[in-house]
């Protein structure tokens, strides 16, 4: 299914849906999407990349495995939770808030990068099962 319409409207579809990933990522913490939501946009990009342009081209965007992704997205979310103890002697996944207010963010506490990691682990379990797929004969 490598038609040219296909081929030319991911070249606009990829960035596309890679910003709105984020934004569906930065949305989480306040209303519903997070994580595993944005993750999911984010790969089904690289998936319609694939298909349109081959599973060589969509690795060659990809600067590592994206297995790869999936012990640094764990090992966020594991001391994301983790940080309460830390710094504030509170129960595990206890949220902490930074009281500031961060431009375009808006508040940043530790539920975000909670969100962060699970977007990591999402992509990288998601490539890396269908670019294993895509490869089996």
């Amino acid at each position: 299914m490598k038609t040219i319409i296909l081929r030319t409207a991911s070249n606009y579809l990829l960035p596309v849906l890679l910003l709105f990933s984020i934004f569906i990522l930065l949305r989480g913490h306040y209303l519903p999407g997070g994580g595993f939501v944005g993750g999911l946009i984010a790969a089904i990009a690289f998936v319609l990349h694939s298909f349109a342009k081959g599973l060589k081209n969509t690795k060659s965007l990809l600067r590592f495995h994206p297995g790869f992704l999936m012990p640094v997205g764990l090992a966020l979310s594991f001391f994301s939770g983790l940080s309460p103890i830390i710094f504030a002697g509170e129960p595990f996944m206890t949220g902490l808030w930074y009281h500031g207010h961060v431009p375009v963010l808006g508040s940043i506490g530790s539920a975000l990068f909670f969100d962060m990691g699970v977007y990591l682990v999402v992509v990288g379990v998601t490539l890396t099962i269908i670019f294993t797929i895509s490869e089996a004969p």
